[in-house]
């Protein structure tokens, strides 16, 4: 995971995101896998998709919630890694 560190995350070209207070629902269009996030994974994912980088994401959520530095970076690591394995996102290596 430490190559991911500073490159860009991109959600997928055929995942449908919508807001629905608070929370987050994820459509993968190819599988039609559905995917709910809770009020804190769907910060996870606004920021790993809109952050210049995976460290940049985890810096500004470490700034916004009073957590444990190690326990974040592993949730995140975590849930990065179900987003790459669904097809969810995409890394940028442009």
């Amino acid at each position: 995971m430490d190559v991911l560190l500073n490159e860009k995350i991109l959600a997928s070209p055929g995942v449908l995101v919508r807001e629905l207070g608070g929370e987050m629902v994820l459509l993968h269009l190819d599988s039609e896998a559905y995917f709910g996030l809770d009020e804190v994974g769907a910060r996870m994912w606004t920021l790993l998709t809109s952050a210049e980088s995976f460290e940049a994401a985890f810096q500004a959520l470490l700034a916004e919630y009073e957590v444990d530095e190690n326990l974040l970076r592993q949730d995140m690591t975590a849930l990065l890694e179900q987003f790459l394995e669904y097809g969810l996102v995409e890394i940028d290596r442009a």
